[in-house]
């Protein structure tokens, strides 16, 4: 508690209209801006985006980094100070009355994908060999089959469905360049327990689903996502290819991806393509993100989403958590 209260600056109280916001110090240089309560609500991340995208306006501001409810502030001191800076952070956020104003600038990404690939499909066999015999999260050698269960569906359908919405990428964090994204059709809202234990390998480019997050693996590592397949890369220290020539991070905060479903042999062409520089990623400019037209989408989609929501939550019930 100690360490709570010396880290506060400031704390808005929330109304009927909007949430509460919190002020922290976050380190010499840094702001952390904690918008309502601990939950994953879509629209705490559009609020912390839109702020985002306007402090970084102020003179001072070195960059904004925004995550699933909050924003990070990097400030050069020499130039702004903190009292000052967090009066001008709740000018700006008390100026976003209602949600449905913002509009969001959004880039739009299609990737390849290739479901229950030969790799995720190794890493997959020697984690049930090495770590977890009875996994009941591996069904015929994969997790696709699992995830499709544990929602209600086929696999074809789990695999439409993905491919029905385009998901949303709410922050990028822990390994560089992953980014946690989730689907905008609340018709497609797929959800998936984690591994237990966590597997020790996961292949670079893995396609995977954690709780309602989706998320590709950038580089070779520890996870515990159950694997749907694999893409193509989204981070390259090399920078090999030109998507990367300005950027080794390829998704961005509020970027938008539609995926497209390849073959095994057609991805690993596609992937070396990438390494040699001649593959060009579909990287479609930026447009506005109208959350006024977004919040319209939910009110006429509302009782199928509801529906489905309640056919996952039955069929949850009958399976086996990992």
């Amino acid at each position: 508690m100690q360490v709570e209260s010396e880290s506060l600056i400031e704390a808005v109280p929330g109304t009927n209209e909007r949430p509460s916001v919190t002020y922290r110090f976050s380190g010499d240089e840094y702001i952390l801006v904690e918008i309502g309560d601990m939950s994953t609500d879509f629209f705490y991340n559009l609020r912390a985006m839109a702020l985002g995208e306007q402090a970084r306006k102020i003179p001072g501001v070195i960059e904004t980094v925004p995550a699933m409810r909050s924003l990070v502030v990097h400030f050069d001191s020499l130039k702004i100070g903190v009292r000052e800076l967090v009066a001008k952070l709740k000018e700006i956020e008390g100026g976003i009355r209602s949600i449905g104003d913002l509009v969001i600038p959004s880039r739009l990404l299609r990737l390849p994908v290739a479901y229950r690939d030969k790799y995720t499909t190794e890493f997959i066999a020697r984690y049930a060999k090495l770590i977890r015999t009875d996994a009941p999260n591996i069904v015929n050698g994969h997790n696709l089959e699992y995830v499709a269960k544990y929602n209600g569906l086929t696999v074809e359908q789990t695999i439409g469905l993905i491919e029905s919405t385009q998901y949303w990428v709410a922050m990028l964090g822990f390994w560089p360049g992953l980014a946690f994204m989730t689907p905008l059709d609340p018709r497609a809202y797929l959800t998936a327990p984690k591994y237990n234990p966590t597997r020790p390998w996961t292949p670079e480019g893995a396609f995977g689903i954690g709780g309602p997050i989706v998320a590709i693996y950038p580089i070779e590592s520890p996870g515990g996502y159950q694997l749907l397949g694999r893409s193509i890369p989204i981070y390259d220290l090399k920078q090999r290819n030109p998507v990367f020539r300005k950027n080794p991070v390829l998704l961005q905060p509020a970027d938008r991806l539609e995926w497209e479903t390849v073959t095994d042999s057609e991805l690993e062409e596609i992937r070396k393509e990438v390494f040699d520089g001649t593959y060009r990623y579909k990287v479609y400019p930026y447009e506005s993100f109208s959350v006024k037209k977004y919040l319209e989408f939910l009110e006429d989609t509302k009782e199928e989403a509801e529906a489905f929501a309640k056919q996952t939550e039955e069929a949850r019930k009958g399976i086996p958590f990992p």
